[in-house]
């Protein structure tokens, strides 16, 4: 069985703020990832939180593979079936809206990167290489 650190690594205060930075879920998944070496009552509760609450699932399949590791009882989160922020299409309506009528979906996606970093970030988390398209089909149906 497999050692792990049982008391909160140095800079677990920054990993604790990192682990919950709504604008960067690789940000977030780093700190997951880092403090799955420490097997301490604090860092479960944090790893607990971020396996439930997270937007991002490959976030949540970290959190969970790490408290799986530590023997914790935990089922494994399913992803999302539908869209992972509430209210994403009154959140695109209104940069889309705030364009000319003319703009493009890489204007589109500029914008709402400016204007909602949150929702850009997550979905572009969630969606990995087919964010793009995604997007894109999206951005038409509005």
């Amino acid at each position: 069985m497999k050692q792990f650190e049982t008391t909160l690594p140095e800079n677990y205060e920054a990993l604790k703020k990192q682990a919950n930075y709504t604008s960067s879920w690789r940000d977030r998944l780093h700190a997951v990832e880092e403090l799955s070496a420490y097997q301490h009552e604090k860092v479960i509760d944090l790893l607990k939180n971020r396996m439930q609450h997270d937007t991002v699932y490959p976030v949540q399949t970290a959190a969970y593979d790490a408290l799986a590791a530590f023997g914790e009882n935990v089922e494994k989160p399913a992803p999302a079936r539908f869209d992972i922020i509430k209210n994403t299409d009154k959140i695109f309506l209104r940069v889309k809206k705030s364009l000319p009528k003319d703009h493009t979906v890489a204007d589109f996606a500029a914008k709402l990167k400016r204007m909602r970093l949150d929702v850009y970030d997550a979905y572009e988390g969630d969606k990995g290489e087919q964010f793009m398209p995604w997007l894109e089909e999206r951005w038409a149906k509005l």
